[in-house]
This record gives C-alpha cells, sequence and structure tokens, in this order.
C-alpha cells in the first residue's frame, strides 16, 4: 500500500465509527486525510487518531468532497440519504447499514469468503449484517469441501448490537436491579439485564423477524446460491459485547468432526478453541475485542448421519461490523479496485 487515501468515517461517534477509527490506525491504513461526520449534535466533538484530535463535522455535500473511501455506520436512512451522494462526488462506500445488503447492484463483501464480487462494484460495497458475517466466516471452508445443504441458527446476541447506548443501558440496569430496584428499558423493548428476549427487531408476515431473515438472505447472497435451506432464531441476551451462535449444519454425506476441526483450525480468521477434558469451549468474553471468531465444541449431531453442530463466539463490533469494513476497504487498495465498474444508479 505505497498510495495513501482519503477517508471518512460517516456515524464516527458510535460504537461502530470508534471502532473503525482505532481499526485504521492499529492495521496502520495508509491514510492521507480522515475526515469524522456525524450527525448535528455530534459535532464539534475531538477523537483522537494517531496523536491528533480529529474534530467531528456534520455531514453535508461539501464534508463528502475530496473522499476517497466513506467508511459510513450511521444507519440505514443516514446511508440512503448520503451514500449516492458520496458516489457522485467520486468516492468508494463501504457501508455497514442493511440499506443496500439485498441490492442485486451492490456486492455483500466477507473478505475471507467472497473477495472476488467486489470488483463488481459501482461505488456502494455492504457490509453483512454481524450475525451472518461470523457464521459464514464458520461455514463457508466446511462449505469448500462438501456444500452445506441446510443451516439452523440460533443465535445470541450482545447489548452491542444495538449500540453504546444500548450496553450502557444494561449497566445501569444490572446496578438497579442489584439494588432491588425496578430497572428502566429505553434503548432496548425490555429490560435485557438478568434477562433475555427474542430479538427486537420488526416481524415480518413469515413470523420470523427481520434479523433472523438477514442470515437467511445475506448468507445465500455471500455464497452465491439461493439453493441452501437456512432458519434461524435470533435471541438477544444480557451479554455487553460479543455475539454467539449454535449452528447445526446437514450435508448429503457425514462429514466427520475431526475432518471438520481440520479445516477450521487452518480457515482464515477463525480460531478453533476447544478443550472437552475440560468442558471448555468459545465464550463471548474471551471474544471481546479480538479480531478472530472463535469456533468450538464441533460434534456429530445424533439426529442425523449427515448433521454436524458447531458453537462460535465472536465481536460484533469488531469482526461483525468495523473489522469486516477495514478489511474491505484493505482489499479494494490491494486490488486497485478503487474504482467502479458502471456507475450507481439509485433504485
Amino acid at each position: 500500500m505505497s498510495k495513501t487515501y482519503r477517508v471518512a468515517i460517516l456515524g464516527a461517534t458510535g460504537a461502530v465509527g470508534t471502532e473503525l477509527l482505532e481499526l485504521l490506525e492499529s492495521r496502520n491504513f495508509p491514510v492521507a486525510e480522515l475526515k469524522l461526520l456525524a450527525s448535528e449534535r455530534s459535532v464539534g466533538r475531538s477523537l483522537p487518531f494517531k496523536g491528533e484530535n480529529i474534530i467531528v463535522e456534520a455531514v453535508s455535500d461539501r464534508a463528502l468532497e475530496n473522499v476517497d473511501i466513506v467508511l459510513a455506520s450511521a444507519g440505514g436512512s443516514t446511508s440512503k440519504a448520503w451514500a449516492s451522494v458520496a458516489v457522485e462526488k467520486g468516492a468508494v462506500v463501504i457501508d455497514n447499514s442493511s440499506a443496500f445488503r439485498m441490492n442485486p447492484d451492490v456486492p455483500l463483501i466477507v473478505p475471507e469468503v467472497n473477495p472476488q464480487a467486489a470488483a463488481d462494484h459501482k461505488g456502494i460495497i455492504a457490509n453483512p449484517n454481524c450475525t451472518t458475517i461470523l457464521m459464514t466466516l464458520a461455514v463457508w471452508p466446511l462449505h469448500q469441501v462438501r456444500p452445506v445443504q441446510r443451516i439452523v441458527a440460533a443465535t445470541y446476541q450482545s447489548a452491542s448490537g444495538a449500540g453504546a447506548k444500548a450496553m450502557a443501558e444494561v449497566k445501569t440496569q444490572s446496578s438497579a436491579i442489584l439494588k432491588g430496584e425496578e430497572p428502566v428499558a429505553e434503548v432496548l423493548p425490555y429490560p435485557l439485564a438478568f434477562n433475555l428476549f427474542p430479538h427486537n427487531s420488526p416481524l415480518t408476515d413469515s413470523g420470523y423477524c427481520e434479523e433472523e431473515l438477514k442470515m437467511v438472505n445475506e448468507t445465500r447472497k455471500i455464497f452465491g446460491t439461493q439453493e441452501i435451506r437456512i432458519t434461524a432464531t435470533c435471541v438477544r441476551v444480557p451479554v455487553l459485547r460479543a455475539h454467539s451462535e449454535a449452528i447445526n449444519l446437514e450435508f448429503a454425506e457425514p462429514f466427520s468432526p475431526d475432518e471438520a476441526r481440520e479445516i477450521l483450525s487452518h480457515a482464515p480468521g477463525v480460531k478453533l478453541l476447544e478443550d472437552w477434558g475440560k468442558n471448555y469451549f468459545p465464550m463471548p468474553i474471551e471474544a471481546s475485542g479480538r479480531d478472530e471468531v472463535l469456533v468450538g465444541r464441533i460434534r456429530q449431531d445424533i439426529s442425523h448421519p449427515c448433521g454436524l453442530e458447531l458453537w462460535l463466539c465472536g465481536d460484533q463490533i469488531r469482526k461483525g461490523a468495523a473489522l469486516n469494513a477495514v478489511q474491505i476497504a484493505e482489499l479494494l487498495v490491494e486490488k486497485n479496485l478503487l474504482q467502479p465498474t458502471k456507475a450507481y444508479v439509485a433504485r
């Protein structure tokens, strides 16, 4: 990376935005100029980057001028409002919201899984949902050896998935409960401390919530096939940071746990973590702050001869969001893919 690039972080003061800032510095991304953009209420704040304090600006047409890469993590409505503006001004937008994920003109990228799809971008690249990223990282290496036919996923999603305010709310609720007081829920619909509930995203007519359908539709798009049968149950749990997932895989023929372990022990972005003698497997407290997705408890499904079970934990803010976005930017720079193949046209 001999060249340097003008980078903007849209949503710079949020949980993912501040993680993006830290990753750009720690991974030594070749930043020539950095702009921190956010809503009016965050304007004037300063955030540190490489020994300097950078002042947060309001997102505007002018602020998006002379930018090569926009890392957006400010919500779907903000991305829909500003992504096409940034593209028109010559930037590539790597968007962390759900705004463009299922748009057929927008690649949905996990660099360890489908980096080749990035070459077809038209100025916008979508970052998948956090649960999808973590799951595909563990399933894709196995799918390459024997195509998976069916995935049954159950997720245990931390407060970090709802942002920094949700994490703070869980702490406040925990303190209140321990004092014998009634916990107050404002960010999430119900108290999460010492509690859990099905994911709070809107329910659809199918009976699935939007979060569950994201795992279905996004995984199929990333894998490049509509043939995989996928179902998911997503749950909010009282964990501050890092999601966990129980994954059941069905293949056309048996897939031995030992072979799966051997494959996953060499898979990029994955760390195999198992100690059967101590009943020790991945935990969110150990996945927090780590780049790798921790995978373990790989075992034969006793209900199906061609079934395989695994358990994983991954940091929702890092690999589930910010790290994946920075890795996409690194991929674009390394492969010289910043120029879009065609102009993006908003639908």
